[in-house]
This record gives C-alpha cells, structure tokens and sequence, in this order.
C-alpha cells in the first residue's frame, strides 16, 4: 500500500482547524476594515465632538495642553470613539457570526434589527451623558471649594475623565437587548422581573452610583431616572423576546 492512499486522521481534523481560523481571519479583517473607516468618518467630525465635550468649560476654564503632540493625539482619540461607535453595529456581528456559524435567515434578521439598535441605545447614552450629565456635574465640581483651589484642567486628564464617563453611560444604556437576550435565552421569565422590579431599582441605583463622577445624589438622579425608563423599555421587549428553555430543548431533541 502506498503512503499516498494512507489514512492519516491528523488531516481530518486539520483541515477543520485551517477553515475555522481563516474564517476568524477573514472576518478580523472586515471588522478592521469596518473600524477604519468609521474613524475616517469620525475624523471629519472629532473637532465639533471635542467642542461638544469642552463647552462645559467654556467661560469658566481653559484646558491646558501639557505635551506638544498631545493635541494631535487627543484629536484622533475622538475620531477613535465616533468610529467604534459607526462600526460597533458590523463588528459586533461579525463576532456573533463567527461564535454561532449557521445563523438561520429569521436569526440574521433578528440581528438586523438588534444590533442597530445597540448602536443607536450607545450613541444615545453617549449624547445624554455629553449634553445633559456631563455640564451638569462639571458645574457642581467649578463651585465645590472654588475659594481655596482655581481650577484648570490638562487636556488628556479631562478628556479620559470625559471619555470613561460617557463610555460607561453609553453600555449603561444597553439594559434593554440585556434584558431582552437574557428572557430570549430562558435565563429569566417576565413575570420573574416584574415581580422583583423593587430589586431592580437597588441595582439601578448602584448602577448609577457606580457611573456618576461625583458622589451627590443630583448627579446620580439624573443618570438614574433615565435608566429606570430603560429598564421599564427592557421588560417590555422581554415579553416580546422571550422563550422558555422547555420548549428549546424539546425542539433540539425533535
């Protein structure tokens, strides 16, 4: 018998491996595409986001550049999170694509529907905390102790400050597809969370807290409230959303 007709169970499960990484390959490389031009886009756009980010100071202080390239890097720094946040909806895809291959037709349209919507939550959560949080809690931190201390700001501390904070309030904003995939998945029912809505609340409260820059009830009530309004969004799309594990398992055994 000749070594070309032999069996060799090595190649079997190679080529298997081979296919699966150049899968993965492929699609780091649509997402990494998907990346880039989202920055090429959020380029055009990351000076009137920084003067967004930097109105609340206006009048009050000047942000200070402490490193000659610190401007340049701050500039791309901005055009970084505008294009994660326009490539976010494709990349996130092309995750769940590569961990759950064989996506039905009704699935992919699912997530046709679901992942811009995860984008639009992040951009909203993004925006809120950039117009509505963010000028509030820096005008109660100029008027804390403006007696003793002046306040004057390095611009790549205050952009991190700014950047954290609206990248948590923007994840923060995803509770309702949270919520919606745990009842899909038939981790919780929706009589379950409407039943413990009084220990949502707990969890929301300490969800703010934990957020929030600054320790004052004020600061945290604002993020609060609309997270409440969030999670009342993610009840109802649990209803919509839900499945029982009974009846999955009855269908994988069929």
């Amino acid at each position: 018998m000749s070594l070309d007709n032999a069996y060799d169970p090595i190649d079997e499960t190679r080529a298997p491996i081979v296919e699966h990484l150049r899968e993965l390959r492929d699609r780091l490389v649509r997402a990494a595409l998907a990346l880039f031009i989202g920055i090429v886009v959020g380029m055009v756009f990351a000076k009137p986001f920084l003067e967004l980010l930097i109105s609340p100071l206006q009048g009050v202080t000047q942000l200070q550049l402490l490193k000659p390239t610190e401007n340049i890097i701050t500039y791309f720094k901005a055009a970084l999170i505008l294009g994660a946040i326009l490539a976010a909806p494709f990349i996130i895809y092309q995750i769940i694509a590569f961990i759950v291959p064989g996506l039905t037709k009704k699935e992919k349209r699912m997530l046709y529907i679901v992942l811009p919507m995860a984008a639009v939550l992040f951009a909203t959560g993004v925006a809120f905390s950039a117009l509505i949080v963010l000028p509030f809690t820096l005008r109660y931190l100029q008027t804390f102790l403006t007696d003793l201390f002046k306040a004057e700001y390095s611009v790549g501390y205050y952009m991190s400050f700014v950047a954290n904070f609206v990248l948590w309030v923007g994840i923060a904003f995803e509770l309702p597809l949270v919520i919606a995939l745990l009842a899909r998945l038939g981790v919780v029912t929706p009589n379950q969370l409407y039943s413990t809505w009084r220990y949502a609340i707990v969890v929301v409260a300490i969800l703010a807290a934990v957020i929030t820059p600054t320790p004052d009830p004020f600061t945290m009530s604002v993020v609060m409230v609309p997270l409440l309004g969030l999670y009342a969004l993610g009840l109802l799309m649990a209803r919509f959303a839900y499945r029982p594990r009974e009846r999955s398992a009855a269908k994988s055994k069929g």
